[in-house]
Formats: structure tokens, C-alpha cells, sequence
């Protein structure tokens, strides 16, 4: 996964300028889930600040917005048969709690991959292809280019490509319904 984050801001007399100083995103590479790349780019509060002078990524203690806030994430999903070759699934899965606080917590035990996060999502396909599930089983193939629309909605994301697949996730912190 490689890109630039470029933000802008201003300067001192209200001009537009590049924030050149917070241009490098933190990629994670996961070490048990091979291929796994997840990259939390930016985040917001709920009345986000117009002006923001440092990076907001060292501060976000979840991926899952609360309401009103907003998360931007950009994930590799290696092909599911990666999945199958994991040698340590305790290890696995303590690594996504450490590296994805909030969002690991929604994932459940006894459906991999399935969860749930109270936002609605907008999820970009940059590359490949990837099965967006649902309840009982019901699923969907996106390709690049896609835009899926999540509404708080239990699924889980399958790719079962021979190729990694990359999305861009814009998560906003939503009610309980």
C-alpha cells in the first residue's frame, strides 16, 4: 500500500498552505495475518477543528468513531486463503487488538471476520475485488471503483481473489438505532 496523505491548513496571515509536516501516513503491517495492511490516515472529533496544527493519528485510542466523529482508513485484505495459513490464531488475534483498538473488539469469535460498528461507513474499492457479507450469508462483489454505503450493518469482508484488494473506509461515529 502506498500513497501520500497531503493536508492542508493555513499560515499566518489566512493564506491556503500545505501541511508538509504530517505528509507520512502510518502504515500497520500485520505480522501474523499476512498481506494484512491497515492505515489509519485521519481522524476528527465531533465538531472537527478547521485548523489542525499536529497529526490527530497518534492521539486515537479507537478505529470506531464515537458520534458525530470521524475515522479515515485505508485497509489491505489479502486473498482468504492467507487466512488459512495462519499458523497462531491466539496471536492473530491479539495483534488486531493491539493494532486496531475499537474495531477488534466488534469482531465475533465464532463468525470470522463478522462485525458490526455503530457508523455509517463509506467504503471506497481503490484496487482489486472483495465480497461484502451480510446477515445469513447474503453478499455482494464489489470491484475498484465501487462505493458501498454501510449503515451500522453486521458484515464482514471477503476476498476471494488471488490478488490483495484495497478500500478506503470513511467511518462517521453514528446513534444506536
Amino acid at each position: 500500500m502506498n500513497f501520500n496523505r497531503i493536508v492542508t491548513g493555513h499560515n499566518s496571515e489566512g493564506k491556503s498552505v500545505f501541511r508538509d509536516d504530517l505528509r507520512q501516513p502510518r502504515i500497520i503491517a500485520f505480522e501474523h495475518v499476512r498481506g494484512m495492511v491497515v492505515s489509519p490516515v485521519w481522524s476528527t472529533q465531533a465538531v472537527p477543528n478547521a485548523e489542525v496544527s499536529a497529526d490527530p493519528i497518534p492521539s486515537m485510542t479507537s478505529f470506531v468513531p464515537r458520534p458525530g466523529e470521524t475515522r479515515l482508513i485505508v485497509a489491505q485484505f489479502p486473498p482468504d486463503a492467507v487466512l488459512m495459513t495462519i499458523v497462531d490464531p491466539v496471536a492473530a488475534g491479539a495483534e488486531y487488538a493491539q493494532r486496531m483498538p475499537g474495531l477488534a473488539e466488534t469482531f465475533e469469535p465464532d463468525n470470522p471476520g463478522m462485525h458490526r460498528t455503530l457508523s455509517v461507513d463509506y467504503g471506497i474499492v481503490i484496487d482489486g475485488e472483495l465480497w461484502l457479507e451480510l446477515d445469513e450469508g447474503v453478499e455482494r462483489h464489489v470491484r475498484a471503483g465501487d462505493i458501498v454505503i454501510q449503515n451500522a450493518t453486521r458484515h464482514a469482508w471477503r476476498n476471494k481473489g488471488s490478488a490483495s484488494a484495497t478500500i478506503a473506509f470513511v467511518l462517521i461515529g453514528a446513534r444506536e438505532f
